[in-house]
């Protein structure tokens, strides 16, 4: 037990149970990758082509002084590029190259398509223009890039004009002071106090004068480059957009998003009981067994011994003599004998027969006397396992003709051919009789099963359709729910425990079994037909005949005769035991023919 806890915590960890639920969904997010795809292909196709052409300039300092960087420039130098990048797009700029390029278009919007980009620690510029057109593209760019050549050439020659006029400005000035100076020396004694102020005066303007005449002198002197086309701009031969590489795995991406998370809202809404984790974890029942999907058990199995399924029903049947402790002071076989396990289903089908029918082989593999009780009326025999079928038994008389008093205990119990210490109550012919399981007669003929048997598994109706399930297991020593995977529901599995839990049997835990498959035999086919009737000879009745039947006495348990039983069979024998109906009725019998299955279940033909 502790094992499969153990095993339960493991697989229940997050990154398993992501990857589990994507695996379970896999159809749903393959679909919303497919659909991502699509989108993108769509979204490809729709978008305009954007051709980009990119012209790379570079900017030489103009040598006048005009250059200065900034304290958050860019560059060490004199060129401040992150000005000069803003000044690629200014309006006049954009101006310009709306004449080069004889646009339509306003400055505004060709100033739009424009992008500047500074490469680090140099002193280029490398200017993109976009279009839908790859011959306007080229021309944007390189248009741009000559008309910002061109501006800044332009500023540079206006700043250095202006600066020679404030010097020729200045210099005029200078000399018409210089000229007044020189003229009242002229005018003067030698021995004149004013004399030296004068000449001080002259000294210092014609020092103004040659300092200002030299500045003058360098302006004119100096060539102004504003820069040059390193690159120029090239015709492009593709888009860059739509960028269809791009698009499709953008695309692919959030499908894939989107399909977890579809996954994730689908396995949260959906209900139903994926893995042997969701019983702790979400209707706080202990997993006893867990049949693997490999398995893949069928309507009709019965597990081989060595096989993997009889394996694993082998360690569950000493899960449930660990879990019914023996009286202090008592011996273990003879405390344990005569107890009662009742293996109720969740939900509706034919979990809770594999379960009980499995489990009762297990135990009569011991060699101790088991008895199958079936007390599970099914609603069709399609959708419910039969178990005359997989134990070779008949169908009548079974548990509702003892219980209806139509038979006795002793008549109804069969010995299973294949099993020698295995006998079995089949649910019988009285389908339609109410009430019965929950009558003082069920509860003396369990309780005469417990005298002749060691071990008594009883398998109940589910949960979900009666509560037919808490009377059996008020009467029970232990109680075991069975579960289908991927049709039981955890809401399903809770309400179970609950109901089995309010009658104070303990709960030894859940079985749980993969989605169960058709019957490997042609039997199913014919019953697809056929629904069951008030009685279950009307079924008989409808089969197609086989073989003649050899008739075999039942086996009977040695025992000693109660008041009970010895009445049960006084009625036998005075009372007709075939009704009106059954007189038309032609006994017959299958010869089963015993194979190994692929997961070591046995095969029937």
């Amino acid at each position: 037990m502790d094992a499969n806890r153990q095993l339960s915590a493991d697989t229940d960890s997050p990154g398993v149970d992501l990857l589990g639920m994507a695996r379970r969904h896999w159809w749903l997010v393959l679909l919303m990758v497919g659909a991502g795809l699509l989108g993108a292909g769509q979204f490809t196709g729709m978008q305009q082509k954007v051709y980009e052409s990119a012209t790379s300039v570079l900017v030489s300092p103009l040598g006048n002084g005009q250059d200065a960087n900034s304290t958050n420039g860019r560059t060490k130098g004199d060129i401040n590029l992150d000005n000069e990048a803003q000044l690629v797009t200014s309006t006049t700029v954009a101006t310009d190259a709306r004449n080069l390029m004889r646009a339509a278009e306003l400055p505004e919007e060709l100033a739009r398509h424009v992008r500047v980009e500074v490469p680090p620690n140099t002193t280029f510029l490398v200017i993109t223009y976009s279009s839908s057109d790859a011959r306007t593209a080229q021309a944007g760019s390189h248009a741009f890039a000559e008309a910002y050549l061109r501006n800044r050439e332009e500023s540079a020659k206006a700043e250095v004009a202006g600066r020679i006029a404030i010097l020729n400005d200045k210099l005029n000035q200078l000399n018409a002071s210089l000229l007044q100076i020189n003229n009242r020396l002229a005018n003067l004694r030698p021995a004149d106090p004013n004399r030296p102020n004068l000449e001080s005066q002259r000294t210092t303007a014609t020092s103004q004068i040659n300092t200002l005449a030299g500045q003058l002198n360098q302006l004119l002197t100096t060539t102004i480059s504003a820069g040059r086309i390193i690159r120029d701009a090239d015709l492009p031969s593709r888009p860059v957009k739509p960028n269809k590489l791009l698009n499709l795995a953008s695309g692919a991406m959030v499908g894939l998003l989107l399909g977890v998370g579809a996954a994730l809202l689908r396995e949260r809404l959906d209900q139903r009981v994926r893995r042997p984790s969701d019983l702790p974890r979400r209707g706080d029942v202990t997993v006893l067994a867990a049949v693997p999907s490999r398995v893949k058990p069928r309507l009709d199995d019965v597990f081989a011994p060595f096989g993997a399924g009889g394996r694993i029903f082998n360690r569950l049947r000493n899960e449930v003599l660990a879990s019914i402790p023996a009286p202090d002071g008592a011996d273990a076989r003879v405390a344990l004998a005569g107890q009662v396990v009742v293996v109720a289903g969740a939900s509706r089908g034919a979990a809770s027969t594999v379960v009980a029918a499995n489990l009762a082989a297990a135990f009569a593999r011991t060699g101790a006397e088991t008895v199958l009780v079936c007390a599970h009326l099914p609603d069709s025999l399609v959708d419910t396992a039969s178990v005359s079928r997989m134990l070779g038994v008949r169908s009548v008389p079974g548990l509702s003709d003892v219980l209806a008093g139509r038979f006795s205990l002793s008549s109804a119990t069969q010995r299973a051919p294949r099993h020698p210490n295995l006998s079995v109550v089949t649910t019988g012919g009285t389908a339609s009789a109410g009430g019965l399981l929950q009558s003082q007669a069920l509860r003396d003929t369990l309780a005469t099963l417990r005298e002749r048997a060691a071990y008594v598994i009883v398998e109940a109706p589910s949960t979900a359709t009666s509560a037919d399930a808490q009377s059996l297991a008020s009467l029970a020593d232990a109680a075991i729910i069975a579960v289908e995977l991927r049709r039981t529901r955890n809401t399903e599995v809770a309400d179970a425990a609950d109901q089995l839990r309010r009658v104070g049997t303990p709960l030894l835990g859940a079985v749980v079994l993969p989605r169960l498959t058709a019957p490997r035999g042609g039997e199913e086919r014919d019953s697809q037909e056929v629904t069951v009737a008030d009685d279950m000879t009307t079924v008989l009745e409808k089969l197609p005949p086989k073989e003649a039947e050899v008739p075999v006495a039942p086996k009977r348990i040695r025992t000693a005769a109660t008041p009970a039983a010895v009445g049960t069979a006084a009625k036998v024998v005075q009372a007709p035991a075939v009704p009106k109906r059954q007189t038309r009725t032609i006994s017959v019998t299958r010869v089963n023919v015993e194979t190994a299955g692929e997961n070591g279940a046995d095969k029937r033909r």
